[in-house]
């Protein structure tokens, strides 16, 4: 399974971003093989609106079946839901961490966004 984590940084050792739309990085890993790959979110990180959207198109395009993060906006919610993406929210440390707490079934998935839209 491939998961996407909101990040700060470009590796596994990168502090998790609580943003899910203006995150700096995703770090998309392969659950089953451990590759792993930094997807840079900079277009987002200053925009003035569609940032959440964005990412979660960002996301899906990568081919990611879930998404780990601290928070997420109701339209990239629903973004990710349509694509068939699952959503794991309130997730803190590092992305190592998050990907540790998934994989011992330690997420529990969200039943829909946690901040509203334009959250910073």
């Amino acid at each position: 399974m491939k998961v996407a984590i909101s990040s700060q940084g470009p590796g596994l050792a990168s502090a998790l971003d609580m943003r899910f739309g203006r995150a700096a990085w995703f770090v998309i890993v392969d659950t089953e093989s451990g590759e792993s790959k930094a997807v840079e979110n900079a277009q987002n990180l200053e925009a003035a609106q569609g940032a959440g959207i964005q990412s979660a198109q960002c996301v899906a395009n990568e081919g990611a079946e879930a998404v780990i993060t601290g928070h997420c906006g109701p339209k990239a919610y629903r973004v990710l839901k349509s694509a068939g993406v699952r959503v794991y929210l309130g997730v803190e440390g590092t992305v190592e961490d998050a990907l540790d707490k998934f994989k011992s079934g330690g997420c529990e998935e969200a039943a829909g966004a946690d901040v509203e839209g334009h959250w910073v």
